[in-house]
């Protein structure tokens, strides 16, 4: 048995009908879909998030910009 990773642009048309495809495909015995959802490394979210709590720019106001033009 072979294995064979495709991951798909559900958004989009061509990643839609690819998609379609597959599903058609897989209604026959040996041919299997799995659906497997990407998951987020928790070390990159946390410095994200560490990065937004040591955010060193200076907000300003909109209605502060307008007035100082």
């Amino acid at each position: 048995m072979e294995t064979i990773t495709v991951k798909i642009n559900q958004r989009s048309k061509a990643g839609k009908m690819v998609k379609d495809f597959l599903e058609l495909i897989a209604k026959n015995p040996g041919v299997e879909i799995v659906d497997e959802k990407d998951d987020y490394n928790p070390e990159f979210v946390k410095k994200v998030l560490d990065s937004h709590k040591n955010d060193k720019r200076t907000r300003i106001d909109s209605k502060d910009l307008w007035e100082s033009i």
